[in-house]
């Protein structure tokens, strides 16, 4: 059965999408079935890997309940990937039923066996669609800035992730906090991973070994429509996420 894990910060640009994009090719690289789900309405996960993002059978038709979870399956070379809508942007409105944390969790269901690794990738927002995620999944990895700004969120997040862990998934943990567009060399985000750790320590949560460093290599392999790893597999960045596969992998995660 494989296992769910959901990338999730209620802080936009922290780089949930490119995280999950290279973890999957990372996993992928090292010989893993994953597949990829792109909860966020702006659809970019989806662009990031070449799918087709205008035409096929997204989440969105899948949580409704229009279209099979297989059948909105697409396979591409960083991963198998289920895109977004712009629709789901309305999905607080229109799923009003008792459940609805649920549908995610049950949508997955069929396919758990077909897979070694589900990564999900969460909206800027602790609403529905991250309830949903946070249900479905075992575990959270939070990427995170190294700012100040992102620190505050982190204790709300937590929030989040208990009162799901209390009434929907108990058996919900949270892997760790992961530094992105980290820069080692300068003093304030050595003073930011030094409090991260102190705030980690303080709400039992780990900060991951691995950071990822901040470079333009991202945009670019974006734009072409590939993952940091088949873009430029011997840059630093590249080096990051897979040092970053490497510790997850370690950790049994």
């Amino acid at each position: 059965m494989g296992k769910v894990i959901s990338i999730s910060n209620q802080k936009g640009g922290v780089g949930k999408t490119t995280t999950t994009c290279n973890l999957a090719a990372g996993l992928t690289k090292k010989g893993f079935h994953v597949l990829v789900i792109d909860l966020d309405a702006q659809g970019n996960l989806g662009f990031s890997v070449g799918a087709d993002i205008d035409t096929c059978a997204t989440i969105y038709d899948v949580l409704k309940g229009s279209t099979k979870t297989q059948f909105a399956i697409q396979k591409k070379e960083t991963a198998d990937i289920i895109t977004s809508s712009i629709l789901l942007s309305g999905i607080e409105l229109e799923f009003t039923n008792t459940g609805r944390e649920f549908l995610l969790k049950e949508a997955i269901g069929p396919i758990l066996d077909n897979y070694d690794y589900i990564l999900l990738d969460t909206p800027p927002a602790l609403g529905i669609l991250t309830i949903n995620a946070f249900t479905a999944a075992d575990t959270i990895i939070v990427p995170m800035l190294s700012d100040i700004f992102s620190l505050q969120g982190i204790a709300q997040l937590y929030e989040t992730f208990e009162r799901v862990k209390k009434y929907c998934n108990p058996n919900l943990t949270i892997s760790g906090i992961l530094l992105t567009k980290h820069n080692p060399r300068t003093h304030l985000s050595r003073e930011i991973r030094g409090t991260a750790e102190l705030i980690a320590r303080d709400l039992n949560i780990k900060l991951f070994d691995s950071t990822i460093r901040s470079s333009v290599v991202v945009s670019e392999a974006q734009s072409v429509q590939q993952s940091i790893l088949e873009y430029a597999p011997e840059h630093n960045i590249s080096k990051d996420y897979l040092q970053f596969t490497n510790e997850l992998l370690a950790k049994g995660i």
